[in-house]
């Protein structure tokens, strides 16, 4: 039987006890949970995809990048667009882009397509990941709203959880393509049960023009400044060319600045960063979302390369973070209530930077890498050290700006730690002196996956004296975060608490609103 749909902008009443609540969040389960999945499941198929492709190590560094590129760049704008014309459409219209650019991903020829149809993926997945919360905020009761998101976090956080196992599994059983090709019967079933049973919401607050031309200037920037990164170490790219990305990325990103402190409807408003806490928290995100991108992108690469490890067994080695932070990242925002964040964002990064530092004893080519002894030591330490510092980071956030802006702060820390991991995978491999087909040579990538180590560790302590510097305890009590949110954390950024906020609280009349 079809659910009957209340007009958009009714007055939220689904229950979790009724079909209707159920099936609501089957679909936005599943539909955030293919994002999260691919969040994790590429990295593991990645030497794969090099050996069938011929892709240089540029290339595989673009396959994870583009993604993110445009993912980061226009989350904020998709936020946008299903608030003004209906977060059901927008969350359904993002799926089926989706599916189709990973279908595209999964049939590409060469890596030059790989990475068109990854850029085409992660616009996808920018439209379809506001929309999973968000529908749960305005759609169902508030006696059961914090439930249903404990709930998708949850079981978002088992996706991330089990995505390098899934991916590690394919690539053995099957093929590297269908680490994409999975995401389209998956799509199906989003598609399917959204449209027959999720009900619109829109704000119907929402008015001015959307901020086209920052959204294009931001993601002009980060490519400009990522393709000079990456193509730095590569041989036959001309300096010139390099100059010139440079200085159309930096331009770009300055311009950027520049409109949104002027527009009147910005996507990234900057008078939130007024508050010093709130700038504090989100330089200690890019620092540490920086490290946790590079680590992910290097580790499963080097266990496979280097150590001799299968697809399946190097997927399956960050785990363990997965499995601590869901037992451990609920205590730990609650201890952040009780004596503040200032703490354990100081000690969970430096927790963390010990663990790269355990990892520096992983061995190269015929050492015979033991993964209890020599991989998961530095694992789990690193997973303490994340679950540590990941809630009371977003509690900080939320807790540094009035409430009624906790939606675009939130949206906006999301895209800095994206930008973060971004940057990271881009500028590590040059900091590291790998380039071209050096993924090839075991010795040489074992070299480069120590020097990134040091390099992560070393921002990882950086954010902790940054914490120690800058952050305080708030003079009103934080906003905890569900816990279970966090749990992707470890592999997508923060959870994007900006749904979790009903946009149709936000002041119309207010130039800083989203």
């Amino acid at each position: 039987m079809t659910h009957s749909h209340p007009p958009a902008g009714a007055p939220a009443d689904l229950r979790l006890a009724q079909p209707a609540g159920r099936w609501l969040l089957t679909a936005v389960v599943i539909g955030s949970g293919i994002t999260f999945l691919d969040a994790t499941v590429v990295n593991v198929a990645l030497p794969t995809i090099g050996d069938e492709l011929g892709a240089s190590l540029g290339g595989l560094q673009w396959t994870v990048n583009g993604y993110t590129l445009t993912l980061a760049a226009l989350i904020l704008l998709g936020g946008a667009l299903g608030d003004r014309y209906g977060r059901r459409r927008i969350f359904i219209f993002g799926t089926v882009w989706f599916a189709v650019a990973s279908l595209l991903c999964a049939l590409a020829p060469n890596v030059g397509i790989l990475i068109a149809a990854r850029t085409l993926q992660g616009i996808g997945g920018a439209l379809l990941t506001p929309g999973s919360l968000a529908l749960i905020q305005a759609s169902f009761a508030p006696e059961d709203r914090a439930r249903a998101i404990g709930v998708w976090s949850g079981l978002a956080g088992i996706a991330s959880a089990l995505g390098p196992l899934l991916g590690g599994w394919l690539v053995e059983a099957a093929s590297w393509r269908w680490v994409f090709a999975i995401n389209v019967p998956l799509a199906a079933v989003v598609v399917a049960v959204a449209a027959r049973h999720v009900p619109e919401s829109r704000d119907e607050t929402a008015t001015g023009r959307f901020d086209w031309t920052g959204a294009a200037l931001g993601a002009l920037g980060l490519a400009g400044v990522t393709y000079a990164l990456i193509a730095a170490p590569e041989k036959g790219v001309s300096a010139l060319l390099l100059a010139a990305s440079s200085a159309v990325g930096v331009a770009s990103l300055a311009a950027f600045v520049y409109v949104q402190r002027r527009s009147g409807h910005p996507m990234l408003p900057t008078g939130i960063f007024g508050s010093r806490q709130f700038t504090a928290a989100n330089l200690v995100t890019f620092v540490v979302y920086a490290a946790l991108g590079g680590v992910t992108f290097f580790l499963v690469l080097d266990l496979q390369i280097a150590a001799g490890y299968s697809p399946i067994a190097a997927g399956s080695a960050l785990l363990p973070v997965t499995l601590i932070m869901l037992a451990l990242s609920e205590r730990s925002g609650k201890l952040s209530e009780r004596i503040g964040p200032r703490i354990p964002m100081t000690v969970g990064p430096a927790i963390c930077a010990g663990g790269l530092l355990l990892m520096l004893r992983i061995g190269g080519p015929g050492d015979n890498v033991s993964y209890v002894r020599e991989v998961l030591p530095g694992v789990v330490l690193f997973g303490f050290g994340l679950a540590t510092t990941v809630a009371p980071l977003t509690a900080t956030v939320l807790g540094a700006v009035e409430d009624r802006h906790s939606g675009i702060a939130s949206g906006v820390n999301n895209a800095v730690a994206r930008a973060a991991g971004l940057l990271a995978v881009a500028a590590l491999p040059l900091a590291a002196g790998l380039s071209g087909n050096d993924y090839r040579n075991p010795g040489a990538f074992g070299d480069g996956f120590r020097v990134a180590l040091l390099i992560c560790a070393a921002l990882l302590a950086g954010g902790a004296v940054l914490s120690w510097l800058t952050i305080r305890s708030p003079k009103k009590p934080a906003v905890p975060a569900e816990p279970p949110c966090h749990v992707h954390c470890a592999v997508a950024g923060p959870p994007l608490q900006s749904l979790i906020e009903d946009p149709a609280t936000t002041d119309p009349e207010d130039p800083e609103r989203p």
